[in-house]
């Protein structure tokens, strides 16, 4: 088993179905070409890749006493994903996902059920004791955590997703305690080199700050000034790019235990995150180490290298 990983946030049932485009037009009725339904949300998703490259993985998240929460508990066993973090509520958080013909998504998750709650701390630091690397997401009931964490020395890597402004009021308290940190482009307000920049001189505490750049791979500086940028790559071309900032980010995190090379792990996020948007439903299939391997071999990465610190 490979390095002890904890991560804290969501799992929720969710539904997958296609649409005829954005803006959706209204029609009384559609029968859709697919329909999936499965078992995902960041911290799910995040987990089950890690757990499937061979990780030693810790899933702290709430999971409902209802018949969704049936669905996800017998997903998450079969993951083997089920464990002491994993606690019961009343109600489990749900989503819907809309994916247009290009794959473009538009998500729509319910977390009322747990934006509500407390996660409790006595079974958070009981999984952090002698991890390797807590992954905390975004999600309400985990800043709480946050503090808990950082007192166990131990990286914090988090993905703060569609973010605006570097000074976030709402995702400061995981800017302020990452040493890993990914964002989604889709928003930024400047140049993604830029913003890599800015994250920096923000937030000394920082070692690696990437952004997910969709079909144009990902950008990544390092705190001694490396950029390095790795061309997108997609073997089964694209159908649903929903959950691609997740295995972007999960898989490069286990390759960077794994070997501590930056490059290398970069190399494995952008084709493990292109090689899942070639399904309808990202979130319920990944590669083994092994499987990502071989996929590596057939399919190389472009890899461009520069420096951040040339435009501070």
């Amino acid at each position: 088993m490979g390095s002890k990983i904890v991560v804290a946030g969501v799992t929720s049932l969710y539904m997958a179905l296609p649409v005829e485009g954005f803006p959706l037009p209204y029609t009384p009725v559609h029968f859709p070409d697919w329909l999936r339904a499965d078992v995902s949300g960041a911290a799910c998703h995040i987990a089950d890749i890690l757990r499937a490259l061979g990780g030693d993985v810790r899933l702290c998240t709430f999971v409902g006493n209802d018949i969704a929460g049936q669905a996800i508990t017998t997903s998450l066993r079969a993951r083997g994903l089920l464990g002491g973090g994993v606690v019961t509520t009343l109600h489990s958080s749900l989503g819907v996902v809309l994916v247009d013909p290009d794959g473009r998504r538009r998500g729509h998750p319910y977390l009322a059920s747990v934006n509500a709650l407390e996660y409790p701390v006595e079974a958070f630091r009981k999984e952090m004791r002698g991890s390797d690397l807590a992954v905390l997401t975004n999600t309400a009931f985990v800043r709480p955590l946050l503090r808990h964490a950082h007192r166990e020395g131990v990286p914090i890597a988090v993905d703060v997703h569609v973010i605006t402004d570097v000074n976030d009021a709402y995702n400061r308290p995981w800017l302020e305690v990452a040493d890993i940190i990914f964002c989604s482009d889709e928003r930024l307000p400047c140049p993604p080199r830029q913003w890599v920049a800015q994250i920096f001189a923000c937030y000394p505490g920082c070692m690696i700050a990437a952004v997910g750049r969709g079909e144009r791979g990902c950008l990544m500086g390092l705190k001694d000034g490396r950029l390095i940028e790795a061309a997108a790559v997609a073997p089964r071309g694209v159908v649903s790019t929903s959950g691609a900032g997740d295995a972007l980010f999960a898989s490069f995190l286990h390759t960077w235990l794994a070997s501590h090379n930056p490059v290398a792990a970069l190399e494995d996020a952008v084709l493990h995150a292109g090689w899942k948007v070639g399904d309808t439903f990202p979130g319920a299939v990944s590669l083994t180490e092994d499987e990502l391997r071989r996929l590596r071999e057939a399919h190389p990465v472009k890899v461009v290298f520069d420096r951040w610190d040339d435009t501070v």
